[in-house]
């Protein structure tokens, strides 16, 4: 009755605290509190007023106006009355946390519902739709899917406090159409799936599962096929700010082949990486993008932006919050368009599927290294035995952060050998995935991960890692010898370990380059002897690296090693047989851009472009191939090499950059246009740069561009021509 006569429903739980159920009422501006006698009480005003001037009607009262406690529908609402509402009116206000402690509400018109109910009539056959368990508070959004998706095909819907109503005896569920008998498809989150699969609670009439609001393990789904009687599970993805889903996927059995799913959804890979989140749900378009919204390349990770129908109209009442998270849609062919970053972090598969890795606030920074922690705990998670894994920071001491991994195991782990056996397989299996800065130091088993109450792992809640005796401390071989007694000893003292066995390893026992320059500084100041970096990780024991100690002071008498001095490079050398390739490329499109390899890098702080110019030209001198051009002539493609010079600052527009002959770097200054100008300008320059063709007669076959977007936020527009540089060198 609400939704067809205009209105819009806010949801408000009568369990809520009263501060926050009054700060509903009053942030949405309701007017009429639909409502139980019995619930009056919680109302502020008592039973004649709810409280900041809207009207309690009680839907169990003939008083409530309108028929509401009338035992034939029909004889208080005309059903055939035509309904008022146009597309663009509001239909629901959910509430979300906010990251200020205010909540917002998302406002959602009827279009944006209407468009996540077709979809899914199209994804969802009538058969699946025909008794759906209604498990999620009507205050979240996937009450969405569960109330009016079932209801638009004619389904039934069953009604529970929560999903684990049906591990009560019997599965007996308070419904509207009766028990859990014919149940058809369940909607709800995987921790609760877990549960239900857990005590063998989950009806055998069940065809479908849909799992969404968390990421999904591949150890959960493989449990929900093995009970033989679940023929589609699938992966959704989506914040309340685009109505429900966004994405999807169908996630086969393992012993299936990854195949499409209807309507363009597609299912995720049948081995043990995680389950994909999918592809967009019809209408719905997905980006992902940098902190400047430019594309990131396949593969990378980035920021999920979405566009399309199920956008919401924005926060309501928070019109500066609106704008912050709803921009213009920088990539709409037509103007209007909308996109609203998530701040979640996803990466493209090559087969167009997103893999959801995280919340972009969760990126950290360890010994130098931006690590992504939901790319790690993604990683951990795609290990069979790992049900769920969180990663985080943890302090050892006051110059001592290591990476710490928790994880729930798939299947309780027995004793505390047992535990320690799978964190070092953990710790193996990232580390051979992942670089080595990103495999956790240690790995804590939890029975369950800690949540706060909307649902959210509690990071403030993990345990702390025990205090480590030293890896496999029962059986560890000790020192044999004065020299393994010292670097068993200062190893010790690094780690926090209590003691330290023969062929213990110092990476797998929490060691890191940090500490590890900091053991062979104490062995030099110890022994005398400078033993290089490299020793360690060659020699990652007591016993090899004390061999290893032992063999540099036998040999620390020999003769030094010659100083390596820089080559001699003539003006002109011959060209490889790859550049000769690409040479002759170029000159077959002289004009094209096929070649050019861009390199935009984002810079933040405070930047002197004076010293940046300075020390381009310094790499520019110290780099042979950075002053590089050809020139063919008799004996055939040859690298002519210029000499040495500097660069100056010149707005853009100007000269280019150029490594001799006191060239310029280009300055543009876009600081003064507004954000979503400044985005668009920028984004247009970056494309211009990285198009602009090269001379490789004159060169310079590199060239720079600094872009300023803001006060202490620089863009700086690298880019290079094939024949002097690859994307692996560039890094490098």
């Amino acid at each position: 009755g609400v939704l067809k006569a205009g209105g819009a429903y806010v949801p408000i739980d009568p369990r809520y605290p009263e501060e926050r159920r009054q700060f509903l009422l009053a942030d949405s501006g309701a007017g009429v509190v639909l409502t139980r006698t019995a619930l009056l009480p919680l109302l502020a005003g008592g039973a004649g007023n709810a409280g900041n001037g809207a009207e309690p009607l009680c839907l169990d009262s003939g008083e409530a106006g309108g028929g509401f406690g009338a035992a034939d529908p029909e004889e208080s609402i005309d059903a055939r009355r035509p309904a008022v509402t146009s597309p663009s009116n509001l239909a629901y206000l959910i509430y979300t946390s906010g990251s200020t402690g205010r909540p917002k509400g998302v406002a959602i018109e009827h279009r944006s519902a209407v468009a996540l109910v077709h979809w899914a009539r199209n994804v969802f056959p009538a058969a699946d739709l025909g008794s759906v368990l209604a498990a999620t508070s009507i205050c979240f959004d996937l009450s969405v899917f569960e109330l009016f998706v079932p209801l638009s095909r004619g389904g039934s819907v069953r009604l529970v406090d929560n999903a684990l109503a049906l591990t009560r005896a019997g599965g007996a569920v308070g419904a509207v159409g009766g028990g859990c008998e014919g149940l058809t498809l369940i909607n709800t989150v995987p921790s609760a799936m877990a549960e239900l699969v857990e005590a063998n609670a989950v009806p055998s009439s069940v065809r479908t599962v849909n799992l969404a609001g968390e990421p999904l393990p591949r150890a959960l789904v493989d449990r929900i096929y093995a009970l033989g009687t679940v023929e589609r599970v699938l992966n959704l993805y989506g914040p309340s700010e685009d109505t429900t889903y966004s994405t999807w996927a169908v996630i086969p059995r393992h012993a299936e082949p990854a195949r499409a799913g209807e309507d363009g959804g597609t299912a995720g890979s049948a081995d043990i990486t995680p389950p994909s989140i999918g592809r967009p749900v019809t209408g719905t378009r997905a980006y992902l993008v940098d902190r400047e919204l430019a594309p990131v390349p396949l593969g990378m990770p980035g920021e999920v932006v979405l566009a399309g129908a199920g956008l919401a109209r924005g926060y309501h009442g928070r019109p500066e919050l609106t704008a912050e998270r709803f921009l213009p849609d920088p990539f709409a062919a037509e103007p209007g368009g909308r996109i609203y970053r998530t701040g979640d972090l996803a990466r493209r598969r090559r087969d167009g599927e997103l893999d959801f890795l995280g919340r972009i606030d969760h990126q950290v920074k360890l010994r130098g290294f931006r690590i992504e922690l939901g790319e790690v705990e993604a990683t951990l998670a795609a290990h069979p035995a790992v049900e769920r894994a969180v990663v985080d920071i943890h302090a050892y001491g006051a110059e001592d952060s290591r990476l710490v991994a928790w994880v729930v195991l798939a299947s309780a782990a027995g004793s505390q050998g047992a535990q320690a056996i799978e964190a070092e397989a953990l710790q193996a299996w990232v580390g051979e995935r992942l670089p080595e800065f990103m495999v956790p130091s240690a790995v804590v088993t939890l029975a369950a991960v800690p949540l706060t109450p909307n649902g959210k792992v509690d990071r403030r809640a993990l345990p702390p890692p025990a205090a480590s005796a030293g890896p496999r401390a029962a059986e560890a071989e000790p020192p044999r010898s004065p020299l393994e007694e010292l670097v068993a000893g200062l190893w010790a003292e690094l780690l926090g370990c209590e003691r330290v066995g023969l062929h213990d390893d110092f990476f797998a026992a929490g060691g890191h380059s940090l500490l590890a320059v900091r053991l062979l500084a104490r062995l030099r100041d110890a022994t005398g002897m400078d033993v290089p970096l490299r020793a360690l990780f060659a020699h990652p024991t007591v016993a090899a690296l004390t061999a290893e100690v032992e063999r540099c002071l036998r040999a620390q008498d020999a003769p030094p090693l010659p100083p390596i001095e820089p080559a001699a490079i003539a003006d002109e050398t011959p060209a490889s047989a790859a550049q000769e390739r690409l040479w002759l490329f170029h000159q077959l499109d002289p004009g094209g851009a096929v070649l050019n390899v861009p390199h935009p890098l984002h810079l933040s702080g405070p930047l002197q472009p004076a010293a940046l110019a300075a020390c381009l030209a310094e790499i520019a001198g110290r780099h042979a191939c950075l002053r590089t051009t050809f020139v063919y002539g008799e004996g055939g493609l040859r690298q002519r090499i210029a000499p040495h010079g500097g660069l100056r600052i010149a707005p853009h527009g100007d000269q280019r950059i150029a490594p001799h002959g006191g060239a310029t770097l280009p300055l543009a200054d876009l600081g003064a246009l507004p954000p979503s100008r400044r985005r668009q300008e920028a984004h247009r320059l970056t494309e211009e740069e990285a198009r602009e063709r090269f001379d490789l007669s004159s060169g310079p076959l590199w060239r720079a561009c600094l872009l300023r977007l803001g006060e202490e936020e620089h863009l700086l527009l690298l880019t290079f021509h094939h024949t002097i540089a690859d994307g692996w060198s560039v890094e490098l």
